[in-house]
């Protein structure tokens, strides 16, 4: 019997401003903020696709989306020949001279690309969280259902809850009710201590995401947001159920980083995922090559230690050279240079950076080209950092923006 493949859209939302990620979306999208050493947020979520063999791909960009563009561009090319495509799509304005106002209106602005693909299904997926997911099994969860709509959860501790929007379903997974940030989360039926999350991670029956747009769009009190406005149209009817992320099995993960999923929304929460990286067991791990991230690798030499230079729980890239000073427990992206008696300790170090003898970094994230000058501090003197006009975190890291020269006082 021929088993006929549904036709399938991915549509990835990734036109946000990511304001609490300055200064590193100063000049770059929230997507396109680089991430473990070689990689840029969105390749995650496009990996997760791409594996799921899901390759009908649309980005909906807008905010700042030149070097986002350029990296689709030059990145993901897969065969067209086979009708596979991941492309950018800018804001177009199709609809009057207007911005996107909302995720929900920047598909429904965009609604010609679900008349020209004309697929069976729409999956509607963000664009800067870290994690590994079988998009596949999801899918085959909202065919069998029958429901219109099915939303990616992950289980949270129910006292940590209320910073997230959450999802109340019945035992059978059916969708009761969707809360934004609620003050007494509800539990799981299995387990009362826990509560679902919503991942921003769905799948919809075509005609029926279609029908919800539409009346979203003729709704002036609504505020045209996927979480807040479309997906509690389905709970009200009766057609949305979850997908329990801790049921999706990736084939590769470990026992440590299976169902590892975060939000870097935060400077904070960014650099606390880099530091997932780097132990000896990782909390994620980027070598699970059974469920690869992909990304164009820049065309470097391997990585070169001379004169005792040393790094210990650390991502170095190629490119990258470390003459005599030492790298702990830091994420180095390619073509830095760390000097003779230099310290690096939970830094994430971005392109081209340029660290000076003596120099010490600690508890901080170097954006590209910046240059660090011999005996330099950066992250030991917070008030000395703010001073300076950089960024520090309300979780103590600072952020050094994209070309800054770090002079002695």
């Amino acid at each position: 019997m021929e088993i006929v493949r549904p036709n399938v859209l991915s549509i990835v939302l990734a036109g946000g401003e990511g304001k609490r990620l300055m200064p590193l979306t100063g000049d770059r999208a929230k997507p396109a903020v680089p991430f473990g050493g070689t990689y840029r947020l969105i390749d995650f979520v496009l990996s997760n696709l791409v594996n799921s063999d899901m390759r009908q791909i649309a980005v909906l960009t807008q905010y700042k989306s030149h070097s986002l563009d350029k990296h689709i561009s030059l990145t993901w090319r897969m065969s067209t020949m086979l009708g596979n495509y991941v492309t950018p799509v800018p804001a177009q304005q199709r609809l009057g001279p207007r911005w996107y106002q909302g995720s929900a209106d920047a598909i429904y602005q965009s609604m010609n690309l679900i008349r020209d693909e004309d697929p069976d299904y729409v999956v509607v997926f963000g664009a800067d969280n870290i994690y590994r997911m079988d998009v596949e099994q999801m899918l085959n969860q909202h065919i069998e259902s029958g429901l219109e709509c099915t939303v990616a959860g992950i289980r949270v501790p129910r006292k940590d809850a209320s910073a997230f929007g959450i999802i109340d379903a019945s035992a059978d997974y059916k969708i009761n009710d969707f809360l934004e940030k609620p003050a007494d989360p509800p539990g799981l039926a299995d387990s009362p201590d826990e509560s679902f999350a919503s991942m921003g991670n769905y799948i919809f029956t075509r005609s029926a995401l279609v029908e919800a747009l539409e009346a979203d769009a003729a709704d002036a009190t609504a505020r045209h947001d996927m979480g807040g406005d479309i997906i509690p149209r389905f709970v009200a009817k009766g057609q949305a159920q979850v997908h329990d992320f801790t049921t999706n099995n990736v084939p590769g993960a470990t026992e440590k980083d299976k169902n590892y999923w975060r939000d870097v929304g935060t400077i904070d929460a960014y650099h606390e995922a880099h530091m997932d990286l780097v132990s000896v067991v990782p909390n994620f791990s980027l070598y699970n090559q059974g469920w690869p991230i992909w990304t164009y690798q820049p065309q470097r030499p391997g990585a070169k230690f001379v004169l005792r230079g040393t790094a210990e729980d650390s991502i170095v890239s190629s490119g990258c050279i470390i003459s005599g000073g030492d790298v702990d427990n830091s994420v180095l992206s390619p073509n830095v240079r760390v000097d003779k008696w230099a310290k690096v300790d939970h830094a994430v170090v971005m392109d081209n950076v340029r660290i000076g003898r003596h120099a010490q970094i600690t508890n901080a994230i170097l954006d590209k080209n910046v240059v660090v000058e011999d005996g330099c501090e950066v992250g030991i003197n917070k008030e000395q950092d703010r001073a300076r006009g950089f960024t520090v975190s309300a979780g103590g890291i600072t952020v050094v923006g994209k070309g800054t020269r770090v002079t002695r006082d």
